[in-house]
């Protein structure tokens, strides 16, 4: 019996076949070394300044926001062996996809790792956009800095009074003194501006309206703040699920703030594009950390499940255990092979081009993590959700990231209008009526 193809079919099958095959994610060499470099400073230097850093946290109190001690001799150690600055590939000549494996690493211990190579949120995501856009003035005041990590940065867009997820509701004003000076005036609150807390914070990049007479995409702008320019108010620190993160997330009122046009990120009206560039890297890099901390929770799951006995035999054994790992096995090594196509694509074809996929993946890696964390929490009982473990926290975190960087709702709206938009393939045309 033989079967007849149509020819246009087998073109495009051919074209498949080809175009999976150019996609490759092997680990090259060079990234080889660094993830085993990696690997054992976390081994070595890591996971031991866990118990410290909690320890400093304890006794200074919910309160304070300075960073543990141990996290500047870890960003020490981490310089000298030249895991510094991994997440920029003008810095470590690193692809998207060589430094995927290394941010997941580091997302094994994410209150400490990330910024001890530095690269941490918002850090990674602000010197990207100064890499991008600044000035030659403005990188070296502000990018170099922090690419050295002596000083550290927060962004600041979101608001609380309008819904942030869609950047054109911003209504924080960047207005143009009147009296002919040329500065800007900043008037507006802005709320979830994660690091400002830190007193290692020096510069904020403030997204607000300049042009509310332009197209909606045109009318926001990006401008530099130092943090003791007058009238920057920093109110508060935000709490994720009761917990307060060590550099904070600030709720900040900007009262009649002036700085010079020579801040203006770009040009007036560019804020919506700029923000676009800096949330494509920066959303796929919290993907890669959230693969990571689920690989942790899937381990504290095993070795917990392995030597707990109930009803007479170790949960190892019990059928609904076993379903739960094998799923979390599933859904991690799925989510990991999504967010390395995402990164392969950006290397290859650019952000633009990743556009989709960046909303898939962040779709998908923080809903993934949550459920690997709380099926780790579930056989874990009373101590999953005590202090006892690291599990509640980093489930706390993870739950968030469904809502900032845009919130799983916004990303999947932009996965359905593609799917729902684009042109149909020579099988769905085949079998689809017409």
């Amino acid at each position: 019996m033989s079967f007849h193809t149509p020819r246009g079919l087998t073109n495009c099958l051919v074209g498949m076949v080809i175009k999976l095959a150019r996609m490759d994610f092997a680990m090259s060499a060079k990234g080889q070394e660094y993830h085993d470099k990696l690997t054992e400073f976390m081994v070595e230097h890591v996971f031991p300044a866990e118990a410290a850093y909690d320890a400093y946290r304890e006794e200074k109190g919910p309160k304070d926001f300075t960073v543990p001690p141990v996290v500047e001799e870890l960003k020490a150690l981490a310089k000298a062996q030249g895991l510094w600055n991994l997440f920029l590939p003008s810095e470590s000549g690193l692809s998207n996809l060589e430094y995927a494996p290394l941010a997941e690493i580091s997302g094994w211990s994410t209150e400490i790792a990330p910024e001890a190579i530095n690269c941490a949120a918002p850090d990674t995501g602000n010197m990207e956009t100064l890499h991008l856009f600044a000035t030659d003035e403005q990188r070296t005041q502000w990018l170099q800095p922090l690419l050295a990590g002596e000083i550290r940065s927060a962004f600041s867009m979101t608001e609380p009074a309008v819904a942030s997820s869609d950047a054109r509701n911003i209504q924080t004003e960047i207005r143009r003194d009147d009296s002919g000076s040329g500065d800007y005036i900043i008037n507006g609150t802005k709320w979830w501006t994660s690091g400002a807390n830190d007193p290692r914070c020096q510069i904020l990049i403030v997204m607000g309206r300049t042009n509310p007479d332009a197209a909606s995409h045109q009318q926001q702008s990006m401008i530099l703040v130092p943090t003791n320019t007058p009238g920057v108010q920093i109110t508060r620190s935000t709490s994720v699920f009761g917990w307060q993160d060590q550099h904070g997330h600030a709720e900040i009122v900007y009262d009649n703030v002036r700085v010079p046009a020579s801040n203006l990120l770009g040009e007036e009206g560019m804020g919506f594009a700029i923000a676009q560039a800096r949330l494509g890297p920066g959303r796929i890099h919290h993907c890669m950390r959230a693969i990571g901390v689920a690989e942790r929770a899937l381990a504290l799951m095993v070795a917990r499940v392995n030597s707990r006995i109930a009803f007479g035999k170790p949960l190892a054994e019990q059928g609904m255990v076993q379903n739960a790992v094998a799923l979390s096995r599933n859904e991690i090594d799925q989510a990991r092979l999504l967010c390395h196509k995402a990164a392969w694509t950006i290397d290859q074809h650019g952000n633009k081009a990743a556009h989709g996929l960046v909303s898939q993946i962040k779709a998908v890696a923080p809903l993934m993590a949550c459920n690997v964390i709380d099926r780790a929490i579930q056989v874990h009982g009373g101590a999953g959700v005590s202090d006892d473990t690291v599990l509640a926290r980093m489930y706390g975190w993870q739950r968030a990231m469904r809502i900032f960087d845009g919130p799983d709702e916004v990303h999947l709206r932009t996965i359905a209008r593609t799917e729902l938009g684009h042109e149909k393939s020579p099988l769905a045309a085949a079998v689809v009526p017409q």
